[in-house]
């Protein structure tokens, strides 16, 4: 039998009983044997029902549609088809046509076995219920009777939602991925600092329209790839090896830069429009210096965010648009306030030594976040692709260093640049190959036994008295690496993990593209991680917590989803 709570999940029992000798007729007993044998399904032909279709559906997700045809108008069915011991499914989505005799149903799965080739179908009527004869699966999915109008989100709605996009979008600012956007930042803050107000005023609203114009871009492509059935979310980039690759590559050059490894000049006609013939920074310069910002500010989640982004990813064109404009405006704040009030450039110290070492502080910052996106890419795209792309930058580096004059301490510089590019080569396959062997999660302090994710498994788990502590996590997941190093790998939370008994602590990987990962986020109004939740007796649905840990939402989460346990184990640690 199938046991059902948000999932089904397949049990086999064992059932006898004995019957002693009798003198007669159990009456009660008999008719109670008769009322229920009644309910039992009987096959199609006897209720009238036949399964006209069925076919599997890639996109806009997974899913099980079938056709059913009845020679009496159904009126409130239900259907329960079989694959395969392995394939289980969420809640039907089931509409009617031809006066009723038609019933269309689509199944979403939530664990899909590929090898499954044909279903078998019950569908229930009241008291009419039919098991119908297993079929082979279609190749063309066939159209519903009508489409379900999407009732869009109220004006009122949408401007709250704007605004809880502004705030999560400011909160960016501050969140752990900050290191590498405020380094782009002050090297255009340095740039600009010396020229008047009304140059810094438009350089700096250059760059928030750079912002908002990533955003955009950004919005345009969710709605490509939604439009092609395609599971989006929140820095889902970060997946791609080509996007990761093109990124370590801007990075490395803006770190050169600030080293004085190089400078990129225009030609002379082009240097005198742009800038007069002066060398200043062009308007060009800080729309991408916002942008770049923007990329680099993607792989953070902050509180608000996560609400503002399922919001729009599960509404309309216009939400998406809306919402990613609102979140553009929050991370542009700090460049509009700038803007509004030149003067705090100026409060900056006046050009000097001291610039060389800020540029080659702010150079070491970006240094440090490519080394983090070529360990991403060793995540995702493999040992080969990270130490390919580790070679083609240090070789091109090393050709940018060798066009330095040959001035003492600038040969000293490409001295020095060239060694360590050097030592970046010899280096880069050793820390990429402990990485793949995951000594990542020692340098982590992860000492967790977390099992596998299963979402089958949650509900089983849940069944038997325990409790799941379950973490969605990414490499490329700034946030989700801060949660894990001040509150999930610290006691008492890591204490309560790791105490054995009915805690289970339960992790997915979204490092890479991952169809079951999106379906539960999707399940679960959430299209970005990190993702953390708590199930347990008193909490099958779940304890959703936020996207920013800490130690008194676990517990208090896995005491909701425990009782009396958690308490003891928290007094413990």
């Amino acid at each position: 039998m199938l046991t059902c709570a948000q999932v089904c999940i397949p049990q086999d029992f064992a059932l006898s009983l004995d019957l002693g000798p009798g003198d007669g007729i159990d009456r009660a007993s008999a008719d109670r044997i008769a009322a229920w044998a009644a309910r039992v399904p009987t096959d199609g032909n006897s209720a009238g029902i036949a399964l006209q279709h069925a076919a599997l559906e890639t996109a806009p997700e997974p899913a099980l549609v079938v056709v059913l045809r009845s020679d009496r108008p159904f009126r409130a069915p239900d259907i329960f088809p079989e694959m395969s011991e392995d394939t289980t499914f969420a809640a039907p989505d089931i509409r009617l046509g031809d006066g009723g005799r038609l019933l269309w149903a689509r199944i979403p799965f939530t664990n899909f076995d590929d090898a499954a080739n044909s279903v078998a179908v019950t569908v229930t009527d009241g008291h009419r219920a039919a098991s119908l004869e297993r079929t082979a699966l279609g190749a063309q999915v066939p159209p519903p009777p009508y489409e379900r109008a999407i009732a869009g989100a109220s004006l009122g709605t949408l401007l709250n939602m704007a605004i809880v996009a502004l705030i999560g979008g400011l909160i960016l600012n501050v969140m752990p991925c900050v290191l590498p956007v405020l380094s782009v930042k002050l090297s255009s803050a340095m740039k600009v600092g010396a020229q008047g107000a009304a140059r810094v005023r438009a350089g700096f609203l250059m760059a928030s329209a750079g912002i908002i114009a990533f955003m955009w871009a950004l919005a345009g492509v969710t709605l490509a790839l939604r439009q092609a059935g395609l599971s989006v979310g929140w820095g889902i980039q970060f997946q791609n090896p080509v996007f990761l690759a093109i990124m370590t590559l801007l990075v490395v050059l803006f770190a050169a830069n600030m080293f004085g490894l190089f400078e990129i000049t225009l030609p002379q006609s082009w240097t005198s429009r742009l800038a007069a013939a002066s060398g200043q920074p062009t308007f060009a310069g800080d729309f991408f210096t916002g942008a770049f910002a923007a990329v680099l500010a993607t792989p953070c989640s902050a509180p608000f965010l996560g609400t503002a982004v399922a919001f729009a990813l599960a509404g309309r064109p216009v939400d998406i648009f809306v919402i990613f404009t609102a979140m553009g405006l929050g991370l542009a704040l700090p460049y509009f306030a700038v803007a509004a009030r030149p003067g705090l450039v100026a409060s900056l110290p006046k050009p000097g030594r001291w610039m060389i070492v800020v540029k080659a502080a702010l150079g070491l910052l970006l240094a440090g976040t490519a080394a983090w996106l070529l360990w991403v890419l060793a995540g995702v795209g493999g040992r080969e692709t990270a130490i390919a792309v580790t070679a083609a930058l240090t070789l091109a580096v090393a050709l940018l260093a060798l066009r330095l004059p040959e001035t003492g301490g600038l040969r000293r510089l490409r001295g020095a640049a060239v060694a360590g590019l050097a030592a970046l080569a010899i280096a880069a396959p050793l820390v990429i190959d402990s990485r793949i062997a995951g000594a990542s999660r020692i340098a982590e302090g992860q000492e967790i036994d977390w099992i596998p994710f299963d979402r089958g498994d949650i509900a089983r788990r849940v069944s038997r008295g325990q409790i799941v502590f379950l973490d969605i996590t990414a490499d490329w997941c700034i946030t989700c690496k801060a949660n894990k190093t001040l509150v999930i790998n610290r006691d008492p939370v890591a204490g309560i993990l790791n105490g054995g008994g009915d805690v289970v602590p339960m992790q997915a990987d979204w490092t890479r593209p991952d169809d079951r990962i999106a379906r539960f986020l999707r399940d679960h109004g959430r299209y970005g991680i990190p993702f953390n939740a708590v199930y347990g007796p008193e909490a099958p649905d779940g304890v959703l917590l936020p996207e920013v840990l800490t130690a008194d939402l676990v517990l208090d989460a896995l005491r909701k989803a425990g009782g009396d346990a958690v308490t003891d184990l928290a007094r413990a640690n």
